[in-house]
């Protein structure tokens, strides 16, 4: 992907997963990334595989649901490569648990703090600069953000709030030469469900199921990912499966259902 070369690219939940992954091909390419997410040590493991792949790389530990932190790594990214040309919101954490058995109820705030706000605030602070450069928002959002999911009540709302933000921003935006692309992927064969919040509001530290079944594997959700930012595409919804259920939401929403609640529950045996 040409079009990235030299481009200043700034990575969300750079850390692991998606994002880990999405930001050395991005490197590959060319880009100066900079990588933001809480764990320093994680980041660094990344901008190391970022340096081998033949990009340039700094990382900035950042708590995406302190918009003060989020405003300190945007002024790193415009510090070290002069601006931002690429903003992808894809910093998250998910839960795993039915509505009426969770005990911890602030779980509901941090899922919208880091999912939602997190990107309403990474997006604020770099939104002048990606209008100097005519750039890219990214939304890495989910299937949940379309759909709703049995045990992922909180996860899907802060997917929803995502979508219906970024669809709002993306027709304020017309006329500027900023782009935003909406990327709902499925299941993703990362270790994003082990670090998911039970209904203790604690990590449930081990899935619920083997994340290698049936799942998409992480090289080929960031290829499609890779293909939407080089088109500029407005928005992708992942898999088959994915795309008929939109049109199933629409035409028999409670059919659609009844296939949800039977995956979910397949996948928890």
């Amino acid at each position: 992907m040409p079009a990235m070369q030299g481009k200043s690219v700034v990575v969300t939940g750079a850390s692991m997963g998606i994002g880990e992954e999405l930001s050395v091909a991005l490197a590959a390419r060319g880009a100066n990334l900079v990588l933001a997410a809480r764990s320093e040590d994680a980041l660094q493991r990344v901008k190391q595989r970022c340096q081998a792949a033949g990009g340039k790389a700094i990382a900035v530990a950042t708590d995406v649901g302190d918009p003060e932190a989020c405003r300190r790594m945007v002024d790193r990214a415009v510090e070290a490569f002069g601006g931002v040309d690429v903003l992808v919101n894809n910093a998250g954490i998910s839960m795993d648990a039915r509505f009426e058995d969770i005990t911890d109820l602030t779980i509901f705030e941090r899922l919208m703090r880091i999912n939602y706000l997190g990107a309403v605030y990474c997006t604020h602070h770099a939104l002048p600069y990606l209008k100097a450069r005519r750039g890219l928002l990214v939304a890495v959002s989910s299937l949940t953000g379309k759909t709703g999911v049995p045990t992922r009540s909180g996860y899907a709302a802060s997917k929803h709030a995502m979508n219906g933000f970024f669809d709002s921003l993306r027709v304020e935006l017309m006329g500027t030469g900023v782009d935003v692309t909406v990327v709902c992927p499925g299941f993703v064969a990362t270790n994003v469900r082990a670090n998911a919040l039970g209904k203790d509001g604690k990590p449930l530290q081990v899935s619920a199921h083997d994340e290698t079944e049936g799942n998409m594997d992480v090289g080929t959700c960031v290829s499609i990912i890779l293909k939407a930012m080089d088109q500029r595409e407005r928005e992708v919804v992942m898999t088959t499966k994915g795309k008929v259920g939109q049109y199933l939401k629409l035409f028999t929403p409670g059919f659609l259902d009844r296939i949800v609640f039977k995956a979910i529950q397949e996948r928890r045996k």
